[in-house]
C-alpha cells in the first residue's frame, strides 16, 4: 500500500494543500488506483518551510504546491503505486 499523507494545518492550508488533496484523489480515482493508494489528510508534519508538507511512503517529499501537484503525483507516487498494482497481480 502506498500511503501519502498531505499536511492540512493552517499553514499548508494557506498554501493550498486542499488542492493538492483534490488533485492527487483525482488521479488515485482516474488510474483506478484505490485498492493500492491510501490519500490520508493529517496535521502537521513538521515540513511547512518547504511548500505543502506531503509525505509518501513516510518520505518527505519537498516543494509541493498546488500547481505542481501532478507532477509530483506522477513522479513520486504513480510509480510506486503500479509497483503495488503489478505485484498484487493487478493491471494498471
Amino acid at each position: 500500500m502506498v500511503v501519502i499523507k498531505v499536511c492540512v494545518g493552517s499553514s499548508c492550508h494557506m498554501k493550498g494543500s486542499y488542492q493538492v488533496v483534490k488533485t492527487f484523489d483525482g488521479l488515485i480515482k482516474q488510474h483506478e488506483l484505490e485498492d493500492v493508494v491510501q490519500l490520508k489528510a493529517s496535521f502537521c508534519l513538521g515540513n511547512c518551510l518547504n511548500g505543502i508538507a506531503t509525505m509518501v511512503n513516510e518520505k518527505n517529499v519537498n516543494n509541493v504546491g498546488f500547481s505542481n501537484a501532478e507532477q509530483v503525483f506522477y513522479d513520486e507516487i504513480y510509480p510506486l503505486a503500479l509497483a503495488e498494482k503489478n505485484a498484487a497481480g493487478g493491471e494498471a
